[in-house]
């Protein structure tokens, strides 16, 4: 047969309940604000990377004769 719990009983689990909870979200909220800090002083501390040399440049800066020839050729 079950037995029905203690009121008593009852709030010490609602209390371990909310406390766990409480608990839980705190360690959370601080191990993501360690992680955006540290994230945040990795990028700071970095040189910025030089452009890459031989990166392509946007075909709106190309001039016409710079085009690449991008005709299908047809055979006939």
């Amino acid at each position: 047969m079950g037995r029905a719990l203690a009121p008593e009983r009852r709030e010490r689990l609602a209390l371990l309940l909310a406390t766990s909870t409480g608990v839980t979200f705190t360690i959370a909220a601080v191990a993501d604000a360690l992680a955006v800090r540290r994230a945040r002083r990795r990028a700071a501390a970095l040189p910025p990377e030089p452009p890459a040399r031989n990166q392509e440049r946007a075909d709106s800066e190309r001039a016409d004769s710079e085009r690449p020839d991008r005709r299908t050729p047809v055979s006939c």
